[in-house]
């Protein structure tokens, strides 16, 4: 029994590993629509990778191991949030290497980004994973662990507040 566990639990570590490295682009995206800096969500997916790791033992059905480390990068999202900001080094190069945008291209890009982190946290992970991350709404509600019917009500009820916030007519 001991040597089926340890081989089980060396086929899951392979798994995550294999997924980590598939999905590290779509993991980063992700961290960065939360917190719109590189440093940060290097540091978030590098978390995430670490957790997701450490914890491949626990994975219990394979079949849902990408659903799962997108859980735990999500959770991690939300941890970083939760966090007192701080004025990295990092930070400071990020914004101080920003190219000027000009006024036409950014606003609408600004005001919609105002938008979606206005939204509260479980609202703004279903839009997010919706639109850029192009999930489908069965695969959000496995990775939020709530039932489809509550991901589709969060997601119309998101759409109407960015576009009341966006000045669009409801």
């Amino acid at each position: 029994m001991h040597m089926f566990l340890n081989r089980r639990n060396e086929e899951n570590r392979t798994l995550i590993e294999q997924i980590l490295l598939e999905k590290y682009d779509q993991y980063y995206r992700l961290a960065y629509s939360y917190t719109h800096n590189e440093a940060d969500a290097y540091d978030i997916v590098q978390n995430g990778s670490y957790k997701a790791l450490r914890g491949s033992n626990t994975l219990k059905n394979t079949e849902y191991a990408q659903t799962w480390v997108y859980r735990i990068m999500l959770n991690e999202c939300f941890r970083a949030l939760k966090q007192p900001q701080h004025c990295s080094y990092d930070r400071m190069q990020d914004e101080m290497g920003k190219e000027p945008m000009s006024i036409e291209d950014s606003n609408l890009d600004i005001d919609l980004q105002r938008a979606i982190d206005a939204l509260p946290e479980q609202d703004k992970a279903v839009v997010i994973l919706r639109f850029f991350e192009e999930m489908k709404l069965e695969e959000i509600a496995d990775i939020l662990e709530e039932n489809i019917s509550t991901i589709k009500s969060r997601l119309y009820r998101s759409l109407k507040k960015l576009r009341y916030a966006l000045g669009e007519d409801v």
